[in-house]
């Protein structure tokens, strides 16, 4: 995160968190209220209560985080910092099965909260699996934990996957919002963190070059990638139920495709970036089974290598079925039902195990015609392509064609690029400052709203249904350490089109 001169200081709360004890906590959240703390942007009233299902001291929970502070730090740690923030973390016990632990914590958390002065504000962090989304919002209704008294504000953070399908996510949208309103309430997708995502916004209306030719007219089609070198590990129980599409579309590659087709907001202000974010994705084509299955590919890794690393079969990892039908693998082609997208077609993948990791969007413009240089073949010149770099490098290239120097005119492709570490100085982080900096201050601008959620999932609903349907049929396998199934360039290819490889 940009320690900026201007940013908000946040109002005196406490910051609660259930699951507490858990890998997400350790990894990413308390590293990054570290980073604001070092930054200077978290409030002075303010505490920690970390939510545990059993018995726990406050000593130990502290020594706890402080372990995974220092193994998970994005900067060196200040022990001073360190020991400021940890000290005002507090243990208490609470489980959804047991109401009457959740009215003690009403009761221990109002001590604390006079202790501290931190004006009754309070922020619940959500850091468990999602079925326990539904139980804990249910108990911190009940007990008047979530209600809003003294101009004291109150919010509910929750973490994706929001639902499973779209009936799930109606259901637990329906349920959340009968306890809070949808001001209230931050789903949260640490992409959005990331200072490239957001400088989409900025890259596309701030800059009177890009706007005029963002639309069907100049724009040939455009692909948004999410690769990762990583094997599902030791997320076998988890990931079998789930695979590739449902825990990566819906949200991470839907944030990158809103952001990027979305049409001006008429403010820059969460109501009206979320509303224009919602529209387009509503506006995404609605296919049948059939085109579903014509429109898609899925895969699934078997053993190999990826650089130095063994990766063993998908099915050989512990808790996945052994004839598992699970992807770990999907590619899309999605259309736009408006008038600026009208006929450009959207490549959407994503996987696992793969040789390289890489997350950008890139957008292909149409060829210009070349009857000029006809002793150049069209096939040797480079595409014109505009690429967002998202992950290793956060940057933005543009690639385009010049001339060789010399007495003759011969063609050759250049690029140039922008990367965010050559001109900012800016301190490592995990992307989860922004957002939760954003929670604190009452900013839900980053986040998603019911309809967006809903629309996502309408979207791929039908390639969820066909798959299912389909079994094993069309399910295509892939070595780790590849660059996915080949039937991937084959659905670009029967368009006449190809994935943009890395430079």
């Amino acid at each position: 995160m940009t320690s900026q001169p201007n940013a908000q200081i946040p109002d005196g709360c406490a910051f609660v968190i259930f699951g507490v004890t858990g890998d997400l906590t350790h990894r990413l959240v308390i590293p990054a209220l570290y980073n604001l703390a070092e930054s200077n942007l978290l409030p002075e009233k303010f505490c920690v209560v970390g939510i545990t299902r059993k018995e726990m001291s406050s000593e130990d929970l502290r020594a706890s985080l402080m372990h995974g502070l220092r193994k998970f730090a994005t900067r060196p740690v200040n022990e001073d910092i360190a020991d400021k923030l940890l000290y005002c973390v507090t243990a208490v016990s609470a489980d959804p099965s047991d109401p009457s632990s959740f009215d003690r914590l009403r009761e221990r958390l109002e001590k604390l909260e006079a202790n501290r002065n931190t004006g009754g504000n309070r922020l619940f962090y959500l850091a468990t699996p999602p079925d326990a989304f539904a139980p804990i919002s249910t108990e911190l209704g009940r007990s008047g934990l979530l209600k809003e008294d003294g101009g004291a504000w109150r919010r509910l953070v929750v973490e994706k996957p929001f639902g499973t399908d779209l009936a799930s996510a109606k259901a637990l949208n329906e349920h959340l919002l009968s306890i809070v309103s949808e001001h209230s309430l931050y789903r949260i997708d640490h992409y959005l963190g990331k200072e490239t995502v957001q400088n989409i916004l900025v890259l596309r209306f701030s800059n009177g070059m890009f706007e005029p030719i963002w639309n069907r007219e100049h724009i040939d089609h455009i692909q948004i990638t999410v690769d990762e070198k990583l094997g599902v590990a030791h997320r076998g129980s988890f990931y079998d139920k789930t695979g590739a599409l449902r825990d990566m579309v819906p949200n991470h590659l839907f944030q990158l495709l809103s952001l990027v087709a979305m049409e001006p907001p008429s403010h820059f202000n969460a109501h009206s970036v979320r509303s224009a974010k919602a529209e387009v994705l509503a506006a995404i084509q609605q296919q049948s089974e059939e085109e579903a299955l014509r429109n898609s590919v899925r895969g699934q890794y078997t053993a190999g290598k990826v650089g130095d690393t063994e990766i063993g079969d998908y099915r050989s990892v512990q808790d996945v079925d052994l004839a598992s039908n699970t992807e770990t693998y999907a590619a899309l082609k999605l259309t736009i039902d408006n008038w600026r997208w009208a006929g450009v077609p959207f490549y959407l993948r994503t996987g696992k195990a793969l040789g390289a990791k890489r997350t950008e969007v890139a957008i292909k413009f149409k060829q210009a015609p070349f009857a000029m240089f006809r002793c150049t073949p069209i096939e040797e010149l480079s595409q014109n392509y505009l690429v967002i770099g998202i992950e290793p490098v956060e940057g933005i290239a543009l690639q385009f064609n010049t001339k060789i120097p010399g007495p003759s005119i011969a063609i050759d492709g250049v690029e140039m690029t922008f990367r965010y570490k050559d001109y900012f100085k800016v301190a490592p982080s995990n992307g989860y400052e922004t957002l939760l900096h954003d929670c604190m201050i009452g900013d839900n601008i980053l986040f998603q709203r019911a309809d967006g959620v809903e629309a996502g999932w309408e979207a791929v609903q039908p390639f969820l249904d066909a798959w299912e349907k389909a079994g094993a049929e069309g399910l295509q396998s892939y070595p780790a350490g590849s660059n996915g199934p080949e039937d991937a360039d084959a659905l670009l290819a029967r368009d006449g089109r190809n994935w943009r490889e890395p430079s």
